[in-house]
């Protein structure tokens, strides 16, 4: 994995194999960030990423300037990357271990943008829970976005607050919004 863009271009990371994680491409990341490019200035933002996994998205919002930037994830090893990493790259990431279903229900702070990047096997109710929880307890600030990773064999579109989706390869971005 690499990062795209920001103080960090071009660094190489490279998780531990035992990590239980499924990274979002190079492609698929550089594509998410040219949108999201042309909708933010990303100083300033305030960003949770949820299955954070080794912190790709984390990683990438940082190098480009957001500062208050949260990563959840549930697995240790992983939540213990991401701080080995942002340590090293002096980013400033908060991470969280925690279930991300929990961590929403409990979670008190906003966001410009959350990034959910669950297992691509959760059934559609699985994926739905994270956008029901997210807009019923108004995590998302104003003007803010919801982005689901997930396979192109996954529909979100029959969410109320669901936008639009792109895909790349095998992967799909959906983007929700408050109405």
């Amino acid at each position: 994995m690499r990062i795209i863009s920001g103080k960090h271009k071009g660094k190489r990371i490279t998780a531990p194999k035992k990590l239980p994680t499924r990274p979002t491409t190079d492609l698929a990341k550089e594509s998410l960030f040219n949108i999201l490019n042309n909708l933010y200035y990303f100083e300033g933002l305030s960003i949770i990423d949820l299955f954070a996994g080794i912190g790709s998205i984390s990683f990438e919002f940082a190098s480009r300037g957001a500062k208050n930037i949260i990563s959840v994830d549930q697995h240790y090893g992983c939540v213990k990357f991401i701080n080995l990493i942002s340590e090293e790259c002096s980013m400033e990431i908060t991470t969280i271990k925690n279930d991300v279903y929990k961590f929403l229900k409990k979670n008190t702070v906003t966001a410009d943008i959350i990034f959910a990047d669950p297992p691509y096997s959760f059934s559609d109710e699985q994926f739905l829970t994270i956008s029901t929880l997210v807009f019923s307890k108004d995590i998302l600030n104003e003007n803010g976005l919801l982005i689901i990773e997930h396979s192109k064999d996954t529909d979100l579109s029959n969410n109320e607050h669901f936008s639009y989706s792109k895909r790349y390869g095998g992967s799909m971005f959906s983007f929700f919004e408050l109405n």
